[in-house]
């Protein structure tokens, strides 16, 4: 007798959906998991490395022949992975993050117990610095969302306060490693940061980014290496808009947080007469459109007036309740604050700027350029409690000192 085949029963959408999100959870804290526990893993080496070091401080050439000692061992017994190089690193990360584990919660193998029970203990949450929430993030402490090839790269940065910075951003914005050394690359700290007083400054360093006005969001210079085109004055216009369109995912990520893509070569009609705006956005935390005119050569008075134009027709014609006024950008490789000042006065201040681009990541040196030429524009007062203080790069490379 023939047993009947089991009659196939069509799994429905909905219970679908939900096995899969239960299944694609797992495995992403799988992998955080196996993330954080290779960064611990790495920085009780580097403890072990520096205390070990401590020891027989009395040789001078004790902490190189240590870890040279100990990288062939380590590569006898588990293979590629465990240069001198790689264990350097691993002692840079404990000397540049000596809190990432609070001291209660760490087992010292010297002591006789394993390190192992740090690692269980720390990627249960058991300890409070791994109980943080996915955008919460205190700098200098452990962080789940934050790989080895992060920190590696975080500790590129030289200064604490750049580092403490870029360290929240990358969990507040969930920044591959990728995206990260793009940012370091681009010096985000320092364009941030070269408006801002004292205060402002360390509030950035502890804070991150926090956007509550248009200037908030603004970036001088805006950098666009990655259009990958060449500084020429044969540069076109629509050649530019066409290559910021085509990556538009990093030219989001370059303008910040809160950017919305609305629509390019937008027209606006008046009594049979067409007039164009390159790029308009929304800004979801301002609640208001930003406008953006697209410039290949130097700045004049004729652009600010065609912005402000344009800014004055969306308000009075595009706004809805609910949004703030207008933001107007003009984005030029080059120009002329004073014109600048003087075209736009006080409503410079409000809600229409200007921002130079360059088409090549910038150097230390040409951001303290750009700050000195700024500050000349300003009242001996103004400048005092403007200027932030900058350390000379000690490498003439892009990108250096960040």
């Amino acid at each position: 007798m023939a047993t009947k085949k089991p009659v196939a029963v069509a799994t429905t959408p909905p219970l679908f959906g939900r096995v899969r999100e239960i299944l694609e959870a797992a495995r992403s804290n799988i992998a955080r998991t196996v993330n954080t526990t290779q960064v611990i893993a790495n920085w009780l080496i580097g403890r072990e490395i520096v205390e070990e070091e401590q020891r027989g401080k009395k040789r001078a050439d004790y902490g190189q022949q240590l870890v040279l000692q100990l990288s062939a061992e380590l590569t006898t017994a588990y293979g590629k992975g465990w240069s001198a190089q790689n264990l350097f690193y691993m002692k840079q990360f404990y000397l540049a993050y000596p809190g990432l584990l609070p001291e209660d919660g760490i087992v010292h193998a010297a002591g006789g117990q394993s390190s192992l029970t740090s690692i269980v203990h720390a990627v249960r949450g058991q300890s409070s610095a791994i109980a943080q929430t996915a955008t919460a993030c205190l700098p200098g402490c452990l962080h789940p969302h934050l790989s080895w090839t992060h920190y590696r790269t975080l500790l590129r940065v030289s200064r604490s306060e750049a580092r403490n910075f870029y360290e929240i951003e990358t969990v507040r914005n969930a920044w591959t490693a990728r995206e990260l050394e793009r940012q370091i690359n681009s010096l985000l700290f320092d364009r941030l940061a070269k408006s801002r007083d004292k205060a402002g400054l360390l509030r950035l360093a502890s804070h991150g980014q926090e956007v509550a006005q248009p200037i908030d969001v603004l970036k001088d210079p805006v950098v666009l290496e990655f259009l990958d085109l060449p500084e020429s004055p044969r540069l076109v216009e629509s050649k530019l808009e066409q290559a910021l369109i085509g990556n538009l995912q990093t030219f989001l990520m370059e303008l910040g947080k809160g950017f919305a893509f609305v629509s390019r070569q937008e027209r606006i009609t008046l009594d049979g007469d067409h007039f164009y705006i390159d790029l308009v956005f929304y800004h979801t935390v301002l609640k208001c459109f930003v406008l953006i005119d697209l410039k290949v050569g130097k700045l004049t008075h004729a652009d600010l007036g065609q912005i402000q134009f344009y800014v004055n027709y969306y308000d009075r014609e595009r706004r809805t309740e609910g949004d703030n006024p207008t933001i107007g950008l003009i984005l030029c490789p080059d120009k002329n604050d004073a014109v600048v000042k003087y075209t736009l006065g006080e409503q410079q201040e409000r809600n229409i700027f200007t921002s130079r681009y360059q088409l090549y990541l910038p150097t230390v040196e040409e951001l303290e350029d750009e700050l000195r030429r700024e500050l000349r524009f300003l009242t001996p007062t103004e400048g005092k409690a403007t200027a932030p203080r900058s350390k000379k790069p000690t490498s003439k490379k892009k990108g250096a000192g960040a």
